[in-house]
């Protein structure tokens, strides 16, 4: 099902404030998209701390930061911090990446205040 892709401003108004940001997620599963389909999804939880997944049962676990006017996400498997420029806007939140200015922008398809669906360790025989 292609998901609607929000009217794009060439001037998104002012990013979202640390504490705005964590007002607006923690304790939220919020779900991402780009050009009509959900992309991924990131479990906000107290402390900060985040669980992410592509919707593949997959998740990587994590925290995040403020830096400047960026909300950056430090992840256990990866050394680089992925940075990223959130904005208010109708229905929801905007996210640029700012670690690749030339990466499409995310947007909130939708939030929940379920978990993330997360399998287990995969296992061999």
């Amino acid at each position: 099902m292609a998901l609607p892709d929000p009217a794009r401003a060439a001037d998104p108004g002012e990013p979202m404030s640390a504490q705005e940001f964590e007002s607006y997620t923690t304790g939220h599963t919020l779900y991402y998209g780009f050009a009509g389909k959900e992309y991924g999804a990131e479990q906000y939880l107290p402390g900060r701390k985040v669980r992410w997944s592509v919707l593949d049962g997959k998740c990587r676990e994590g925290f995040w930061y403020e830096a400047g006017a960026m909300i950056c996400f430090k992840y256990l498997d990866t050394p680089t911090p992925q940075c990223w420029t959130f904005y208010k806007i109708p229905g929801g939140i905007r996210a640029r990446y700012e670690n690749e200015p030339r990466a499409n922008d995310l947007y909130e398809t939708r939030k929940s205040d379920e978990p993330l669906l997360c399998l287990g360790p995969e296992v061999g025989v």
